[in-house]
């Protein structure tokens, strides 16, 4: 890569993929900019098409973002068929037999008649199109971020994917661009996908990529150096939190966004800042857990609450500040690639 190539970094939830073409030697104001469908909701709309169709369909391709559940269980449930090869069938379930069982073939070959679909976060042949029509140059590095709760057989994906969360604050000890991955841990199967997918380029999870992006903006970075902010990312699917304070992050807290209401949040998020929210309490209420550090009395209780994500409104009239590092905050993701890549040393560091 060059000095002056761009860096295509995305972004990829479970509604929308962000993202930013980042050159090194150009304002972020001037790095171009999207904000698309997530590859899994393009994929459940194709599954849809073949069910209005009465066409089967089969899966090709590799582990990626499940949000395209509901138009499965949709289709098997109007009587036709489904199936997916075993690379494939791991976007479906960790338990290929319970797949299977549940009416869903797992085949190598596409049954003729089906619609055959691909099962990717990262398409590079859509990618080039994509950009050669909008007159943009390749990228001389992709960079990626999605959810990986892991591959656990036997134990819980709740309690699986809080491993993320333990080597962040006990053996990187709380400094975020670790979770920057150039070699992914092995449980993260759908990481490891992505990153075949995208080239060999570093791959991050979601929740990681948002801390990252908070303190890519000036700003906030300067207000972590003097005391501590408790720093939200409410997702379409996960809410997570980090207590964060002179660069490093001393709390974390996962809940899923669709089980928990504005007061609850806010209240588990004043214990949780304040050490009094254990894990089993959050875990036992259908969400991922909690952990911290000791908590440094010069982050004095991480008071300021900052509140990013595309449900972020859920917390509008409570004490929080709704910020937009980078100008833009649903491209929070990819700008937090961007700031691992300088924390690391692979880019010139922050203004």
């Amino acid at each position: 890569m060059t000095a002056t190539a761009p860096i295509l970094c995305l972004d990829i939830g479970s509604g929308t993929q962000d993202v930013l073409l980042y050159f090194p030697d150009r304002e972020i104001e001037n790095c171009p900019k999207l904000v698309l469908p997530a590859p899994a909701r393009v994929l459940a709309e194709c599954i849809r098409q073949a069910t209005a169709q009465g066409r089967a369909v089969h899966l090709h391709g590799c582990n990626m973002g499940g949000g395209f559940h509901s138009a499965m269980r949709a289709h098997l449930a109007a009587g036709l068929g489904f199936s997916c090869t075993r690379a494939a069938a791991f976007s479906l379930a960790d338990d290929l037999d319970a797949l299977a069982a549940s009416g869903v073939g797992v085949r190598e070959d596409c049954p003729a008649g089906a619609v055959d679909l691909l099962a990717v976060d990262f398409d590079p042949d859509f990618w080039n199109r994509a950009l050669d029509a909008l007159g943009l140059p390749r990228p001389g590095l992709v960079a990626a971020c999605a959810q990986d709760h892991g591959f656990h057989p036997g134990q819980s994906n709740r309690r699986g994917r809080f491993v993320l969360w333990e080597k962040l604050l006990h053996e990187a000890q709380g400094h975020p661009e670790s979770l920057l991955y150039t070699q992914v841990p092995t449980c993260f199967t759908r990481l490891a996908d992505l990153q075949k997918s995208i080239g060999g380029g570093p791959v991050a999870d979601t929740g990681a990529a948002a801390v990252l992006g908070g303190l890519f903006e000036p700003s906030i970075r300067a207000r972590a150096e003097a005391r501590g902010l408790t720093l939200v990312n409410i997702g379409n699917s996960h809410t997570v939190a980090f207590l964060i304070f002179q660069g490093r992050v001393f709390g974390v807290y996962e809940h899923h966004t669709g089980l928990i209401d504005a007061p609850r949040l806010w209240d588990q998020l004043a214990r949780f800042r304040a050490g009094g929210l254990d894990f089993e309490e959050v875990f036992d209420d259908r969400g991922h857990g909690t952990m911290r550090l000791p908590l440094p009395a010069e982050a004095k209780g991480f008071p300021d609450t900052l509140v990013i994500g595309p449900r972020r409104t859920l917390l509008a009239g409570f004490e929080v500040e709704f910020p937009a590092p980078g100008g833009d905050m649903m491209l929070t993701g990819s700008f937090g690639l961007v700031e691992g890549l300088r924390l690391q040393g692979l880019l010139p560091a922050a203004p």
